[in-house]
């Protein structure tokens, strides 16, 4: 099923849902605070490279998954109102059962305190509180305390308030390794700034160190963007780091499960060719000649997967002349496997001490993963092409051999 259609009418009837059913008070969880957490979804559901399936179900979840305030409220039945929502626009859409209750699991899954289960839940609850560990946090929990005491006409402190906060970053962690990696660090960030103000009202030794100083202080804001530029490229350099080794992990995988493919399919061929051809060459010598290529193809096929599959481990030891030069890559198992626990343990701590070798041997190991992985992929080039143009001549010498009978 093409689900880029559906997807299409689900953006059109939510967005039109809001802007017919929202009210006023509702400065939050309007289409913008959608649109924001469909696009995180996004983000997070394109780093897992998820079926078109399962991408379309965290994508309608998202858009759904709030609707339920235009009528329930800030109350807690508004994710069973959403839930309901999705249920009875899809099912006019035909869409299969099975894909509509994923997608109200999803919604389901972030009523606070969330408890996601699957992939998917735990993508679209990170998506909903995505915010959190943003530079945004601030300006989007001010327009949630505004509308709960709106919804509720009710005051709640300054003060109060805060204290709400502080509890809920406390208590929360991102369920997917995605989020924690791309932004705990933020969230922390935004918890140490609300916790220091909740306590002094003064600014946190975190901003302090960052040289975050509002401009009524010193009324040196060029400074702070100064200081505040210089941090980001540590967070973003340790999160470029954490998503190329899990897409190198995800890419090697991938080229396992391909290999296993052409190594079943190959050997399922060569089975059949040995068990029924072969022994009726005698009687039909006009099929030695394709019953060959076919055999042959299917075995050089098999070998080159195996060879995209056989690993390759070095000798298990690096040299303390690496380990002062700088060039051991401590991150990789066949570098130091046969090596004593107190050997590894000092180069370690000498990789952990010297932020310049910490990142060299990221790099460097990164570098090693990228190699295999070309290795690994032009091989199984190799494989699938032999097996395609196989069976073409195959099939061919085949067709000849029947036709001159």
């Amino acid at each position: 099923m093409n689900y880029q259609l559906p997807e299409e009418e689900v953006k059109q009837y939510v967005t039109e849902y809001f802007a017919d059913n929202s009210k006023e008070k509702l400065v939050y969880h309007d289409i913008r605070h959608t649109e924001t957490v469909v696009a995180a979804a996004k983000e997070i559901a394109s780093h897992y490279q998820l079926s078109e399936h399962d991408y379309f179900i965290v994508v309608t979840a998202a858009w759904f998954h709030d609707m339920g305030y235009c009528s329930a409220g800030t109350g807690i039945l508004h994710e069973l109102r959403s839930a309901g929502l999705a249920d009875s626009f899809l099912k006019g859409k035909s869409v299969d059962e099975t894909t509509i209750i994923a997608i109200e699991s999803c919604v389901l899954a972030t009523k606070m305190p969330q408890n996601p289960h699957t992939l998917l839940e735990k993508i679209v609850c990170d998506a909903d509180l995505f915010h959190l560990g943003t530079n945004n946090f601030a300006k989007h929990n001010k327009q949630i305390r505004k509308e709960y005491q709106a919804m509720k006409n009710i005051h709640v402190s300054k003060d109060e308030w805060r204290k709400g906060t502080i509890q809920l970053l406390q208590s929360h962690q991102y369920h997917t390794d995605y989020c924690r990696a791309l932004l705990s660090k933020a969230k922390q960030a935004n918890l140490e700034k609300l916790v220091h103000k909740q306590i002094s009202g003064s600014p946190s030794p975190l901003e302090s160190s960052l040289g975050v100083f509002p401009q009524n202080r010193n009324g040196n804001d060029k400074e702070h963007n100064v200081i505040k530029k210089e941090e980001k490229p540590s967070r973003g350099i340790e999160t470029m780091f954490r998503i190329t080794v899990t897409n190198h992990q995800r890419l090697s995988d991938m080229a396992d499960k391909k290999a296993n493919i052409m190594i079943t399919v190959n050997s399922i061929i060569i089975s059949v060719v040995i068990g029924l051809v072969i022994r009726k060459l005698e009687t039909t010598p006009y099929l030695v000649i394709p019953t060959m290529l076919l055999l042959i193809g299917s075995a050089s096929a098999v070998v080159f997967s195996i060879l995209a599959t056989r690993p390759k481990i070095p000798d298990g030891y690096f040299s303390p002349e690496q380990l002062s030069n700088k060039t051991a890559n401590l991150l990789f198992f066949g570098n130091f496997y046969k090596m004593d626990y107190e050997q590894y343990y000092d180069g370690m701590q000498k990789v952990m001490a010297d932020g310049e070798f910490l990142y060299a041997s990221l790099i460097r190991d990164i570098h090693s993963q990228g190699k295999v992985l070309g290795n690994k992929y032009q091989l199984l080039r190799i494989s699938y092409t032999i097996f395609m143009y196989t069976l073409i001549i195959a099939i061919i010498a085949f067709s000849i051999a029947f036709m001159l009978i």
